[in-house]
């Protein structure tokens, strides 16, 4: 009698789904089906001869996802709101102050303006959100204010250009700034730190009884957000070529949806990176789909708020599964 093979999958590969599940959620099935989508619809634009143009397109709004991450993961309702701002604020001072203004136009100088500017706002963010303890939503909804109000002194209408080598961040190269954003997160995950930001996102009080610094590191957890930021208003100020104050901000609640989508809990300490980027690639190829059908943009206002229930109910749903498989 021949033995019939055990197919069924050993607990290393078990405990691999279920990591990719916890950190991915539906993300991963939704970009498949919505690719499949975006290519049946309009196959000329989604040849992968174009797929470099795409990323270039999608860029900024996989930067602000990446970015509004680690403060989430920070937990306490650690929702930034003052990404977009940021990315809006890095955009004029680079091209209205140092690129037109001062004439400064070297890759040194506008990087660690864009990067300094990001970590600086994030601190702030960090000392009134950790230290002064303000709800996290309300501070940053603070210095979304204070930031779009200062970017619109500076920037009254759209104006400037951006040197060439800003240029050649948009299109197939846009993948160096979002590398460059996972390089940093690769370093971190393998920091003792970044353990604590998951604990802390996870129970804070848990954390702190069991010796963990929970104020520096959910303050830490914002700075790392505000440098994401500024790398991400480095690619929108590649894919615009120009200074534009009025389009940085909506960046914020879409980037929030994708963060979601992509299987990051917004309660803190459950998700990451790699998520945040599927759920924003998710967000892009919905507003290909519905662009196609030339909707208006209050019916994608619909669509983003519409994702983000979705997103929460799945993430609910998701978290009933693994009680009963952890039940059994």
């Amino acid at each position: 009698m021949t033995a019939v093979p055990d197919t069924s999958p050993t607990p290393r590969q078990d405990g691999l789904v279920r990591a990719v599940w916890r950190r991915t959620g539906f993300a991963p099935a939704l970009l498949i089906v919505l690719l499949a989508l975006n290519i049946w619809l309009n196959p000329v634009r989604f040849a992968p001869a174009n797929w470099g143009i795409l990323i270039g397109l999608a860029a900024p709004l996989i930067g602000a996802a990446l970015a509004s991450t680690p403060a989430i993961l920070g937990g306490r309702g650690g929702i930034d709101v003052s990404v977009g701002p940021i990315m809006g604020f890095v955009n004029a001072i680079v091209v209205k102050i140092l690129i037109t203004d001062l004439g400064l136009s070297s890759p040194f100088v506008v990087i660690t303006a864009a990067l300094g500017i990001g970590i600086a706002i994030g601190a702030v963010n960090g000392i009134l959100a950790a230290y002064v303890r303000i709800q996290p939503i309300v501070a940053t909804l603070g210095t979304y204010l204070i930031l779009v109000g200062v970017t619109l002194t500076i920037l009254p209408s759209p104006m400037g250009t951006v040197p060439d080598w800003l240029k050649t961040l948009n299109g197939p190269l846009s993948i160096l700034p979002i590398a460059a954003i996972f390089l940093i997160w690769w370093g971190v995950r393998r920091l003792p730190y970044y353990d604590q930001l998951m604990a802390t996102g996870s129970d804070d009080r848990a954390a702190y009884t069991a010796g963990v610094p929970v104020p520096f590191v959910r303050f830490l957890s914002y700075v790392i957000t505000g440098l994401f930021a500024g790398i991400a208003g480095l690619m929108m100020t590649a894919l615009i070529g120009s200074a534009d104050a009025n389009i940085a901000p909506s960046y914020t609640l879409i980037a929030i949806s994708a963060v979601a989508l992509g299987g990051v809990s917004l309660a803190g300490g459950r998700g990451g990176l790699i998520g945040a980027a599927i759920g924003a690639i998710d967000i892009f190829l919905i507003q290909s789909v519905l662009t196609l059908f030339n909707v208006s943009t209050f019916v994608l206002q619909i669509a983003y708020g519409a994702v983000l229930v979705i997103a929460i109910s799945l993430m609910a749903f998701q978290d009933k599964i693994e009680a009963r498989g952890r039940q059994r």
